[in-house]
């Protein structure tokens, strides 16, 4: 197989172009032709295990890169490599003589790391499945998406990384199938991949939402559901206190009843007006399931589904400017809601993977969000909009709901949980408002946690105290599976070291 690209030092952009670096070298890995999985597996990780091994002797650190997606700093490092995974993006399929007796492999799936979540919801659909839940988007990178717990708002499922059921982790002391206590793989196929394998329920936690601090992920084994299909409403309509108290209990289909269907959604989304949650219309978007039909044809365009968040909807709009006034606001949002789907309009039908599309950059845009358990909702909702609108805050907020994530750092930690999103212009006034909103959180006494992939503002000791027992024990899964110092020094940056991820 080509050797990886070595480009030597040059100033690096992230994709939304808010966080950059000054390399010494950007490497960019080269995919093997073989024709199995356990060969390619294999012919990739020797060259990463090789580069490793290389920049221990040197002194230099690396952070796996995959589409540089996150708005925050955390794939950044400054002096060192970055080493690109975009390449190594095949999908395989797996099959009975792949897997641990008694595993079922029918729903089981072989994913480089480097495979966007499009290229994984292609490669499922191929294969009769679909993926659980996803993102806003489909352009990260499967395993930059799972390292920072990338959720989407679908009712019955937590983030990416639930897909997972074992990875293939290299560090520079060596190449590790990683996996819980009960096995996944046969010894036959993990030996093929040139892997050891090491068996750890908590090694395996914590490399599901690993935040680049457990080695460098090069594959990955996950498990989707058979092929489904969901149906799409998406209108504008006012919203009543008694709706956010609905939400926060669990009542989804009460409320579909009186919004949309009367069915239980699969997936719900509100974006609000801040300046006036029930009075100026709210956008909603409700995903139902639907049986998998082969008679209908994928849209000539993504089913504006999961995919639409508040960035896609009206990003254009805010890019800009530094505040909305309520009018300004609700005319964006009705730009975002032109064309509405309600119950007596045609159903928009499409499969999983049809409902998410790509973002244009936004670099002029700022993110930030903060999870809580949902019934926490109802007390935190009119403290919550108060402390953002007098922080300066004059942008969407939106509410997503999901269940408890896998993974010791993943930031639904929730049994339930309400996400909560703040997305605005890229300004001095967005990151004065978010802080407002922390600031009355704490005030009140509510746990929350925030996205590691967004302006978080977190340090090492807030990380510590929002993940109490599982931080201590993401550390010591670290220390096992990195247990030579100058390998965990390899995978040193500044953002992982401010953070209590690394030493």
């Amino acid at each position: 197989m080509p050797a990886p690209l070595r480009h030597g030092p040059r100033h690096w952009v992230n994709y939304h172009g808010t966080e950059s670096a000054d390399l010494s070298d950007l490497v960019e890995l080269q995919n093997s032709t073989a024709s199995t999985g356990r060969a390619v597996l294999r012919d990739v990780a020797h060259d990463v295990l090789a580069l490793l091994q290389q920049a221990r002797q040197a002194g230099q650190q690396v952070r796996p890169l995959g589409a540089g997606w996150s708005p925050s700093p955390i794939s950044v490092v400054q002096g060192g490599w970055l080493v690109e995974t975009r390449n190594i993006n095949r999908c395989f399929r797996l099959t009975a003589r792949d897997v641990a007796p008694g595993r079922d492999a029918s729903c089981l799936m072989l994913v480089q790391a480097g495979a966007t979540v499009d290229e994984v919801n292609d490669s499922a659909e191929e294969l009769g499945l679909s993926l659980r839940t996803g993102g806003a988007s489909n352009g990260q990178t499967w395993a930059g998406a799972c390292a920072t717990g990338t959720h989407g708002s679908v009712l019955a499922a937590g983030g990416i990384q639930d897909h997972v059921r074992a990875l293939q982790v290299v560090t520079p002391s060596g190449v590790f199938w990683v996996e819980p206590h009960q096995p996944v793989m046969s010894p036959d196929f993990v030996g093929a991949t040139g892997s050891t394998i090491f068996r750890d329920d908590d090694v395996f936690a914590a490399c599901q939402v690993a935040v680049g601090a457990m080695g460098f992920v090069t594959a990955m084994v996950i498990e989707c559901v058979p092929i489904y299909m969901v149906r799409n409403i998406q209108k504008r309509a006012k919203l009543a206190r008694g709706d956010i108290t609905r939400l926060a209990n669990g009542d989804f289909r009460g409320f579909s009843r009186a919004l949309a269907l009367d069915e239980q959604p699969h997936f719900v989304q509100v974006i609000l007006n801040p300046f006036a949650p029930f009075t100026r219309d709210a956008l909603l978007r409700l995903l139902y399931l639907r049986d998998f039909d082969p008679g209908i044809p994928p849209p000539p365009r993504p089913l504006a589904g999961a995919g639409h968040d508040a960035l896609t909807l009206i990003g254009k709009a805010m890019a800009g400017l530094d505040l909305f006034r309520a009018d300004v606001l609700q005319l964006a949002m009705r730009a975002g809601y032109a064309t509405q789907r309600d119950i007596s309009d045609p159903e928009a039908v499409a499969t999983w993977g049809h409902t998410t599309e790509p973002h244009n950059p936004i670099a002029n845009l700022f993110n930030g969000s903060v999870t809580m358990a949902r019934s926490d909702l109802e007390r935190a909702f009119d403290p919550l909009i108060e402390a953002f609108l007098n922080g300066g805050g004059g942008t969407v907020v939106t509410l997503r709901f999901m269940q408890r994530a896998a993974g010791l750092l993943a930031p639904a930690r929730f049994e339930n949980n309400v996400v909560i999103d703040f997305d605005g212009p890229r300004s001095d006034v967005s990151h004065r408002s978010y802080r407002a909103v922390v600031a009355r959180l704490d005030a009140m006494g509510i746990r929350f946690t925030r996205h590691w992939g967004k302006t978080n503002d977190l340090d090492a000791a807030r990380v510590a105290s929002d993940y109490g027992d599982d931080y201590r024990r993401f550390r010591l899964a670290q220390r096992r599976l990195l247990a030579d110092p100058g390998d965990i020094a390899v995978f040193r940056s500044d953002p992982l070291v401010h953070l209590g991820l690394i030493d």
